[in-house]
């Protein structure tokens, strides 16, 4: 009888041993997903310096570990984000969406998510993925990183130095603690966070998770470029876009700007170099890009010029054909469908991004997939409209291989928001203009660049550049990309391009009013009314700012 009953126990430890097994067994067959995002990064790496046939930045930046996951997997020339500033941005990335389909998630100042709406984290999840998040994801906004579950799934114990690297890293050299020994304890943030986040997953469960550090954001300790990276900002010289004054103050600055890319660089070989340690490198699909182009600069955040809304991207996917470099046009909405698809969910009703599975899991380099030929870009409002003398700027654009098209609804406004006191007799100062975002044009951020821009404002030899960073602008443009890659000759006006504009304009409204976008939908005025123009609290206490000035 004894027998008997142990063998039934047995029996039912067996079987029960059996059923736990299928699960873990599924899951393993299911890719973790680590996501490095920058704040403000654009598409400057090292492997996109191999890859352009005219001089850049990147030709001078070193980035090995973003590097090598390109070469292991997929380079994209041509991704691009749905909107230059970062809350949109992110509420696009998150929900699979449009960013003008997410609510008051379209907006940054005044954000406010919208619950109804899914998000790729919260699906997974739900699927049994472990989640979890470092740093910044959706902010400002409330409720803080709502799409990513309002801070439960946060892991930062360990510490955000990181998101000041120059500052912190400059202050230790400062107190004799030698260079390489200040980096190391900015990396350990890092790696502390990620073994937090490691130890609390669930035995067997895959993972996903978001690092996404503000150290790239404005501020930055000034000629941190060359006294913590050794990079020359004289090497920059004649590689700056057409619309950047190519002088030492502008030099310097853009080399402190590329610093802190390869801080960020840094970090993410922290991640690789444990996922390599603990045995997951193998069985992680590992996504890098970032939320829009240079803050500081002209034409970069909050334009919708390539500067601004042109991003790196590059996916490594374990099992899939890498080494590969494609031209495929893709919008940063595109991942959700992505991420869910690679973790075997189905994507909800509402996306407007389509999957990179089946451009991921190609053997091709150039163009793959021959419909991924075009995105649209836009944008609402930033910080400008928190202030009762601007309003916001709304825009939208078609992007092609061959041109750039941009519709302004409001050309009459100010594209960066309004001077207020730049005058000829009372003008911030220099100082003010270096550290104050709203001291004039607020929509560009405060940078030694800017302070130069509004210096040289009335000196002959730089006007344009001034002018093209801040005037006001026409109601369309129109760039012929083959000619004029730096986007900075408006053709819009040229009878010779009258036919390749108004085919343009035409798509552009066509597919706009197809996907329900409240600017042009209904009497288009939307975003022109409460709750997207209500007061905005400057300060808001569910902001998760990560650092100083973080939050525009």
């Amino acid at each position: 009888m004894n027998r008997l009953i142990r063998l039934s126990v047995l029996g039912v430890l067996i079987c029960s041993s059996v059923q736990a097994a299928e699960p873990d067994s599924a899951a393993k067959s299911r890719p973790n997903i680590l996501f490095c995002f920058a704040d403000d990064w654009g598409r400057y790496a090292s492997v996109y310096g191999e890859i352009e046939s005219r001089p850049s930045p990147s030709q001078i930046i070193r980035t090995p570990n973003i590097d090598k996951v390109a070469k292991r997997g997929v380079l994209f020339r041509n991704a691009f984000v749905t909107a230059p500033s970062c809350t949109p941005c992110r509420s696009s990335l998150l929900s699979g969406r449009y960013f003008f389909r997410t609510g008051r998630g379209a907006i940054l100042q005044g954000a406010q998510w919208d619950s109804t709406i899914p998000s790729f984290p919260l699906l997974l999840k739900d699927s049994g993925y472990h989640i979890g998040e470092t740093y910044k994801v959706w902010s400002p906004g409330t409720p803080n990183d709502a799409p990513f579950g309002s801070g439960k799934y946060g892991y930062e114990k360990a510490g955000g130095a990181f998101n000041n690297f120059s500052e912190n890293v400059t202050k230790l050299i400062g107190e004799g603690v030698p260079l390489d020994d200040a980096k190391l304890q900015m990396y350990a943030n890092v790696k502390g966070n990620f073994d937090t986040f490691l130890a609390a997953r669930p035995a067997g469960q895959p993972f996903c998770y978001w690092f996404g550090p503000t150290n790239v954001h404005r501020l930055w300790v000034k000629g941190s470029g060359k006294a913590l990276w050794g990079i020359d900002p004289d090497k920059l010289q004649g590689k700056l876009p057409q619309f950047l004054p190519d002088v030492p103050e502008v030099r310097e600055d853009f080399a402190d700007y590329l610093g802190e890319a390869q801080a960020f660089d840094g970090g993410v070989g922290v991640l690789l170099k444990r996922l390599e340690e603990i045995g997951e490198l193998d069985r992680t699909l590992i996504v890098i890009s970032g939320d829009h182009g240079a803050p500081g600069f002209p034409g970069g955040k909050c334009n919708l010029y390539d500067f601004g809304v042109g991003v790196a991207l590059m996916a490594a996917w374990p099992g899939q054909p890498g080494g590969r470099v494609v031209d495929d046009f893709v919008n940063l909405m595109d991942l959700a469908p992505t991420f869910l698809e690679v973790g075997g969910v189905a994507a909800p009703d509402g996306m407007n991004g389509r999957s990179l599975v089946p451009v991921l899991k190609s053997d091709k380099s150039g163009q793959v997939d021959p419909s991924r030929t075009w995105v649209i870009t836009g944008r609402e409002r930033h910080v400008a409209a928190a202030r009762v003398d601007n309003l916001p700027y709304p825009q939208r654009s078609l992007r092609t291989p061959d041109f750039l098209y941009i519709r302004n609804f409001h050309p009459e406004r100010w594209p960066l928001g309004g001077p207020m006191q730049v005058t000829d007799a009372s003008a911030p100062s220099y100082d003010v203009l270096c550290n104050n975002t709203f001291a004039a044009f607020p929509d560009m951020d405060a940078s030694p660049t800017k302070a130069w821009l509004i210096a040289h404002r009335n000196d002959p030899e730089w006007k344009w550049h001034y002018d093209y960073a801040f005037a006001k602008r026409p109601a369309e443009e129109l760039f012929d990309l083959r000619k004029d890659p730096d986007q900075v000759k408006n053709l819009a006006a040229d009878p010779a391009y009258a036919a390749a504009r108004q085919e343009l304009a035409d798509r552009l409204l066509q597919t706009l009013t197809r996907v329900g976008d409240p600017r042009v939908t209904g009497d288009g005025q939307t975003f022109e009314k409460p709750p997207f123009t209500d007061s905005n609290p400057a300060a808001n206490p569910g902001a998760k700012t990560k650092r100083k000035n973080a939050g525009n």
